[in-house]
C-alpha cells in the first residue's frame, strides 16, 4: 500500500507524521510513504537523510499573519492545491493523513478533489484552524486527548492517542515503563527544536541558587544554535556538569536517564512525556495557536501528573526552587510519573494505521 502524509512546519507536527510513517512501513512489506510538506518547514532538514521521501508545495501560513500576510496565503491556496494534485495524481496513495500544518490543507482539498481516502490527525487538546476547517473534508479524524473530540463530528472521530517515534517506544520495558540506567539526579531542559531563549536564559540564572546541589545534578539541555555558545560557557564558568548541544536526535536516551524534564507544552512532548512516564516543569509558550500549549499544561497539572511555571513568570528565581523541590523530594517525582503515565498511549500510531487499513477498506 502506499499512503501520503501532508503537513510539518514544526515537529509538532512533523514527529507524529513520522511516527505513524514508521508504524505503516513495518506493516506489511513494500509499504511505501510520501511526505509532503513546504520548503520552510522542519521537514525539509528532519527528512534529508532519505528515511522518507519529501515533496513540496508553495503553501503559506494563515494563522498569527498581518491583513496582507493573510492575503498572501489565500492567493497562494490555488497554486498549492494544484501542486498536490500533481503529487498525488502521481503516487496515486491509498489514503492521505493530514497531520497540520502550511501543507496539510492543501493536500487534503486536492486527496477530496481526487476522490481519495483522507484522515487527519490532531495533536492538541484545542484542535488549529486549519483541522477545524479539514474535518468537513475527512472521512477519519484522530484526536490524542478525549477532551478534542467535541470540535469534531462525532461519528468518525476517534481517540487515539498523539503518535511518537519508534525510538521512544523502543526504550520501554515489557510492563511499558522506561528503563531508567544511571542513579544520581538528571536535569533534562529543552524548549523545542529550535531551543527556547526564555527557557535558557532562566536556566542560567538559577545556576546560582542550585549551587549546593552542583555535585550530585548533571544537566542535559538542548539550546538551540542561537544559545549554544553563551549557554556552555555558563555552565563551565559555575562547574556544573552539562551535555550542551544545539539539537538532540537521539533525544529518547536522554528522557531515559532523566529525573525532571524542564520544557515547552506542544503536544509531542506531552506525548512523549506521558509515554515515558517522566516528572515535568512545563513552561507553556506563550504564542502557541490559540494558547494550545497552555492548554495542554493544565491539564496535565490538573492531573497531578506535571506542574507549571507561566513564560512571563519565568526566572532563575522561579525556577531554581522547584528543582531543589524535586530534588529533595523524590516522592513526588515518583507521584507525577505514575500520574502522568497514565495518560500514555504507546500504540498511537498504530491504531491510526489499523484505521487507515480500515477506512481503504471499506
Amino acid at each position: 500500500m502506499k499512503c501520503v502524509i501532508a503537513g510539518g512546519g514544526t515537529g509538532g507536527h512533523l514527529f507524529p507524521g513520522m511516527a505513524v510513517a514508521e508504524a505503516f512501513v513495518e506493516r506489511e512489506k513494500g509499504n511505501e510513504v510520501l511526505f509532503i510538506g513546504t520548503e520552510r518547514g522542519i521537514e525539509v532538514k528532519v527528512l534529508s537523510g532519505g528515511k522518507f521521501p519529501l515533496k513540496t508545495i508553495q503553501a503559506k501560513p494563515i494563522q498569527g499573519k498581518s491583513l496582507l500576510g493573510k492575503a498572501k496565503a489565500i492567493r497562494s491556496l490555488p497554486m498549492a492545491v494544484s501542486e498536490a494534485y500533481s503529487i498525488l495524481k502521481e503516487f496515486q496513495p491509498h489514503f492521505v493523513l493530514g497531520v497540520g500544518g502550511y501543507a496539510s490543507g492543501p493536500t487534503l482539498l486536492a486527496a477530496f478533489f481526487l476522490g481519495m481516502k483522507r484522515a487527519i490527525q490532531e495533536q492538541n487538546v484545542m484542535p488549529g484552524m486549519t483541522n477545524r476547517i479539514l474535518k468537513w473534508f475527512s472521512q477519519r479524524i484522530f484526536v490524542s486527548f478525549e477532551e478534542a473530540k467535541k470540535y469534531f463530528p462525532e461519528e468518525k472521530t476517534l481517540v487515539t492517542g498523539n503518535p511518537i517515534r519508534k525510538g521512544f517506544l523502543a526504550l520501554l520495558s515489557e510492563d511499558g515503563r522506561l528503563m531508567k540506567k544511571e542513579g544520581g539526579f538528571t536535569l533534562l531542559i529543552f524548549g523545542g527544536s529550535a531551543g527556547a531563549h526564555r527557557i535558557n536564559q532562566a536556566m542560567i540564572e538559577a545556576l546560582d541558587h542550585l549551587q549546593e546541589i552542583k555535585s550530585s545534578i548533571k544537566i542535559i539541555h538542548q539550546t538551540g544554535k542561537e544559545d549554544l555558545d553563551f549557554v556552555s560557557r555558563k555552565y563551565r564558568e559555575r562547574g556544573f556538569e552539562a551535555l550542551v548541544r544545539p539539537f538532540f536526535e537521539d533525544l529518547a536516551t536522554h528522557y531515559q536517564i532523566s529525573d525532571l524534564v524542564i520544557c515547552r507544552s506542544g503536544a509531542s512532548t506531552v506525548a512523549e512525556l506521558a509515554v515515558c512516564g517522566k516528572a515535568a516543569l512545563l513552561v507553556p509558550y506563550p504564542y502557541a495557536a490559540h494558547d494550545h500549549q497552555l492548554i495542554n499544561a493544565k491539564k496535565l497539572v490538573d492531573l497531578g501528573a506535571a506542574k507549571m511555571i507561566l513564560d512571563r513568570e519565568l526566572c532563575g528565581g522561579t525556577v531554581a526552587p522547584m528543582i531543589l523541590h524535586f530534588y529533595e523530594h523524590p516522592e513526588e517525582r515518583v507521584k507525577m510519573e505514575e500520574a502522568i503515565r497514565r495518560l500514555g498511549r504507546p500504540r498511537a500510531a498504530e491504531e491510526i494505521v489499523d484505521h487507515c487499513y480500515a477506512l481503504v477498506a471499506g
